[in-house]
């Protein structure tokens, strides 16, 4: 079959990565998982998956940004996913008004200068991942007022806006499940469907052609 380049007059199904942030295979963010990689090969797009707690890799920045610290060969392979994909889709409970630990560990290793963004002497530095969109689906016990109040939707502000859209992923889409504990099996099996909805819908979008790859630091 002959393959279609990526031009304005051709439609092509994007390739996923799905980064699953909760260590319970057992838990209901296993399930929205799922369904989002089911929802997003049933729309013909390709998708591939990582567990972020399977990883093995040192969690500590050891000196920030002032020197190097070599990347560990799951933290190369989830950066080659990352460099492979078209779109990025995030799945993790909320702890504590943030992601879990071992999502921002991820992010504080592997999104570095250089890679991720990178200075050239304007106020604000230059995303490297563009060309990509991303999706973040985060499940929370508070109830959607007082994540909007009290804690100033602190997943859209720092994930989306703060990491993925200061790293040039543009669209990021939130999907917010709120007051998770309350629900009941049927009430999950609902999200979990319109999550596979959502899935389907992402894969479905025109892609852009995809800019280089960035070179790692």
């Amino acid at each position: 079959m002959a393959m279609h380049r990526r031009t304005p007059h051709h439609v092509v199904m994007p390739h996923a990565l799905l980064l699953f942030g909760h260590a319970d295979t057992a838990s209901f963010n296993h399930q929205l998982a799922d369904a989002y990689q089911r929802g997003y090969l049933a729309a013909g797009g390709t998708l591939e998956r990582i567990d972020v707690p399977t990883l093995t890799f040192d969690p500590v920045l050891r000196h920030g940004h002032r020197a190097p610290q070599p990347l560990e060969p799951d933290l190369v392979r989830v950066r080659d996913a990352i460099e492979r994909a078209d779109h990025l889709a995030w799945v993790f409970p909320t702890y504590w008004a943030a992601p879990p630990a071992i999502v921002r560990a991820l992010v504080d290793r592997l999104f570095l200068p250089g890679w991720a963004f990178r200075y050239e002497g304007h106020a604000l530095p230059t995303g490297l991942l563009r060309g990509r969109s991303a999706r973040v689906i985060t499940t929370m016990d508070s109830p959607g007022w007082w994540y909007r109040f009290m804690h100033g939707r602190s997943i859209h502000t720092s994930f989306a806006r703060a990491t993925l859209s200061f790293c040039g992923l543009a669209p990021v889409a939130t999907t917010t499940l709120h007051s998770v504990r309350k629900l009941d099996p049927a009430a999950r099996a609902r999200r979990a469907s319109d999550v596979e909805a959502l899935a389907f819908r992402d894969a479905r979008r025109r892609v852009p052609a995809r800019l280089p790859a960035p070179t790692a630091a």
